[in-house]
């Protein structure tokens, strides 16, 4: 039996996210769903895993959810349960960045599609920051792209506000694991002034998945929130630790995410 893998997110309003949480984990209990869930007022973030049906089942009773009908959702496979345990979390952010005041739902910059995306690698025009935390991008990155060296998401605005006279009047291209971050870190840029920032729509994965390997830009692995450990092109496990390796990517500078979809 192969299990379907769904990293999600959405930021949505939702007034009062303790009561959504007991229906959630009734749900996914009832159809062998396991991994982690994430709730906030600022909208739902998570890793699942179960059958392609039990899946279907729980993204059909998010999707109804206050402002959930367009939920992010990037699927993929696993020859094994890659999650020990189901776990629904009520959290002050669903990506934690500490940084009061941002919507992104409303404030996220513009996206640029995967197949699109090769173009601003290759302009050397454009600064390509890679928003996830030195561990992550100890697994792979894309050629050129500046790694903060963060150990957590939160350090991110401080590394931005260290270095954003480096970058003035250039345009800025981010990117992170599933999209969830860059809609936070580019909501945060725009209130910070800049005006022209750009991030990979469904992050990552949707690139692996949607472009392929011989028109790449991509090199290494990706890190996910799950056993699997990595993936590839075409979302393919990988699951080798590379954590304690040298990067086999050029890049610009040097544990893991909380649990959800990146």
């Amino acid at each position: 039996m192969s299990f379907t893998v769904v990293a999600l997110y959405r930021f949505a309003p939702f007034d009062d996210p303790a009561a959504l949480r007991q229906p959630l984990l009734d749900l996914c209990a009832a159809q062998g769903v396991k991994g982690t869930l994430l709730l906030a007022r600022e909208g739902i973030n998570g890793t699942i895993a179960g059958s392609a049906e039990a899946i279907a089942a729980v993204l059909a009773y998010i999707r109804a959810l206050p402002d959930c009908a367009d939920l992010d959702v990037k699927y993929s496979a696993a020859a094994a349960m890659p999650f020990q345990r189901l776990k629904v979390r009520l959290k002050k952010e669903i990506v934690t960045m500490k940084v009061p005041g941002l919507d992104p739902a409303r404030e996220a910059a513009p996206y640029v599609d995967p197949a699109d995306w090769n173009a601003i690698v290759d302009d050397p025009d454009t600064v390509l920051i890679d928003t996830r935390n030195g561990f992550e991008v100890g697994y792979g990155s894309f050629a050129g792209a500046i790694d903060p060296q963060t150990k957590s998401f939160g350090d991110f605005p401080g590394w931005w506000r260290d270095h954003a006279a480096e970058f003035a009047g250039k345009r800025i291209a981010m990117f992170c694991t599933g999209g969830i971050r860059c809609e936070k870190s580019t909501a945060f840029l725009r209130s910070e002034g800049v005006e022209d920032v750009v991030h990979l729509k469904g992050g990552i994965l949707a690139y692996l998945e949607q472009v392929p390997a011989v028109d790449s830009r991509w090199h290494g692995s990706c890190f996910v929130f799950d056993e699997r450990v990595s993936v590839g092109h075409g979302l393919v496990e990988v699951g080798e630790d590379m954590s304690d390796k040298e990067a086999v990517f050029p890049r610009e500078g040097g544990g893991p995410s909380p649990a959800g979809s990146g």
